[in-house]
């Protein structure tokens, strides 16, 4: 596993963006809230940071959500990148603001949408590259953002039809962080089985399951610590004594026998080489 410089904030959706009537949910938000992790983790409220919609159907509006939410963390150099194609992704003044910024932060939607109009372009090179090689460097993503890091991406499939071989729909992400499969929206949508599908696909890897309003940290491609209000469920399919997803015909139901499971919370880590868990003591502080 490579040991990557930069830092990876993949979030499960709907995170709060500090637009409660509220001043104590307002404060909560900028003291604790997962924007809040992302900005001080891309140095604080001077970084250079670069909303990419793209993978929304309302690019515009969810560009204008994301300014006020980091305009009420204090945040002064803000800039929405609206990536509508290929070729948009080629334009210099875009290619310009990936080099230049301090923390990229992908919107919710469809994943697809991403990796067809950024993966492999120049762009695309950049974020890898700076990834690998950039302390200090952040790249965030919620809900499509967070699941197009991975190279195995979900890009679909029916919570309905769970535990059905060929519930679950693959593509290929960036790959920004190859050894897991992360999906969102995960307790509310209730996409256990479809999770479970993609892990029993690639038993080598993690499947990570974020809760809205839930993310996590990712230091050097392989240390995780949760953050928000809710849950981040680990599969390790490692340990599994029986798969048959390979010899299964689509549509039938599977079998997986000693799939491990971890739910985590916050201030929680997770050592993805080692397959660890790190649980804070009950008496420990929200972070």
């Amino acid at each position: 596993m490579q040991q990557m410089k930069g830092t990876l904030i993949p979030i499960g959706g709907n995170e709060d963006k500090g637009l409660s009537d509220d001043e104590m949910d307002t404060q909560d938000f900028i003291d604790e809230g997962i924007l809040s992790h992302v900005v001080n983790e891309a140095g604080g409220i001077d970084a250079k940071i670069v909303v990419i919609p793209t993978a929304s159907s309302i690019p515009v509006e969810v560009g204008e959500n994301y300014l006020e939410a980091f305009q009420i963390l204090g945040c002064t150099d803000v800039t929405v990148l609206d990536i509508r194609s290929k070729k948009d992704s080629r334009k210099q003044s875009a290619i310009d603001l990936i080099k230049n910024a301090q923390c990229i932060m992908f919107s919710g939607g469809d994943q697809s949408k991403i990796t067809d109009r950024i993966g492999d372009t120049e762009i695309h090179d950049i974020l890898v590259n700076r990834y690998q090689n950039e302390e200090g460097f952040v790249i965030a993503g919620t809900s499509a953002g967070a699941m197009a890091m991975t190279k195995e991406m979900i890009a679909g499939g029916s919570a309905t039809e769970a535990f059905i071989k060929g519930a679950v729909t693959m593509y290929k992400g960036l790959s920004l962080i190859p050894e897991v499969i992360i999906d969102t929206h995960f307790i509310r949508r209730g996409r256990f089985g479809r999770q479970s599908e993609a892990v029993a696909k690639f038993p080598n890897l993690i499947g990570i399951g974020l809760a809205e309003d839930t993310g996590m940290i990712i230091k050097n491609g392989n240390d995780c610590t949760v953050i928000g209000s809710g849950m981040a469920i680990v599969f390790d399919g490692s340990t599994l004594t029986h798969n048959n997803e390979k010899v299964l015909k689509v549509g039938t139901p599977m079998t997986m026998a000693n799939l491990r499971v971890h739910v985590l919370s916050n201030g929680d880590q997770f050592d993805i080489k080692n397959r660890k868990v790190s649980v804070l003591p009950i008496e420990a502080p929200f972070i």
